[in-house]
């Protein structure tokens, strides 16, 4: 058993993340500022603070005995981000430096980062391969990029190990179903709920790699258990498929209403190989065969 600590334990992919670990028998500390973090998705059996990771002083005790470190808490998403960049900065980049400082200074582990595959950009090769420039089309994507140099640098400079594991669209039960954070399928399955027309943005051949936050809480248990990682290694997290929005209306079914496009990539798809390679891991969930028994169980 390992005493584990999860940044934002108490959002849609840590609070899965934490039920897992408590679950194989871990000890969880939880460190969440309840901004989009939900009290009742907080696992009883972990010890919770409420602290924002922008306060060092406060949270660098935390980490004392702890082994592995989850970095999930940041300033979500590729809208907000746009619209305040200040706030996302702060959170996303001095955020994330505070908990390799605190990391560092407790000798942890290793810690295990969430990437974003916003980093990448418009690309004009699929699929997409860490090996590839970042061309980050918004200050999360780059803010989300930062990190993973910084995780890096933490490897190169300090000995601390770390690994930064990039997101693609993760999905799942606790996924926002309103407001700012909302992700594509969330809205969708909310608006078919109130029997609203799904709201795509432009023309919805856009194209995305859809993962099951069962899978990324797989990948970021492996990635704690490998002895293969923990040089700064950036990881596909994706499932190596992908839909398009006018697909994924389809799938939910119901009318659509059309507005006005955004800056956003045209596609993202993911090289898995590295993450099946480095850390033994594979997708298992597929999102049509998700989505029938979620569209049952929400009453669609």
């Amino acid at each position: 058993m390992s005493k584990c600590l999860v940044t934002g334990g108490a959002g849609f992919i840590g609070s899965n993340l934490v039920d897992e670990l408590i679950k194989q028998g871990h000890e969880v500390v939880i460190i969440d500022n309840l901004t989009t973090g939900k009290k009742e998705y907080i696992n009883a059996q972990a010890e919770f603070f409420k602290a924002d990771i922008r306060d060092l002083k406060k949270i660098k005790p935390l980490f004392n005995g702890v082994e592995y470190v989850f970095h999930l808490a940041a300033f979500p998403r590729v809208q907000p981000s746009i619209e305040d960049p200040a706030t996302a900065n702060d959170i996303n980049l001095n955020g994330t430096l505070n908990v390799l400082m605190a990391a560092r200074d407790a000798k942890v582990k290793k810690v295990i980062y969430s990437a974003s595959s916003s980093a990448y950009g418009d690309q004009t090769k699929m699929p997409l391969t860490e090996d590839m420039l970042a061309h980050a089309l918004s200050p999360y994507g780059l803010q989300k990029y930062a990190g993973e140099l910084y995780c890096r640098l933490f490897s190169d400079i300090y000995g601390l190990p770390t690994v930064s594991l990039r997101y693609f669209n993760i999905y799942g039960r606790r996924q926002a179903l309103e407001g700012a954070y909302c992700l594509v399928v969330g809205l969708f399955v909310n608006q078919r709920l109130k029997n609203q027309p799904m709201t795509i943005t432009g023309d919805g051949t856009n194209r995305r790699d859809y993962t099951s936050v069962i899978d990324a809480v797989r990948a970021n248990i492996l990635a704690a258990q490998s002895d293969r990682v923990g040089q700064g290694e950036v990881i596909n997290i994706g499932r190596g498929s992908n839909y398009s929005v006018n697909e994924l209306a389809q799938m939910i079914g119901g009318p659509v209403a059309h507005i006005a496009p955004r800056i956003e990539p045209k596609e993202t798809l993911a090289d898995n190989s590295l993450a099946k390679k480095l850390l033994g891991w594979e997708p298992t969930i597929n999102l049509p065969e998700w989505l029938a028994d979620y569209k049952k169980e929400m009453g669609l």
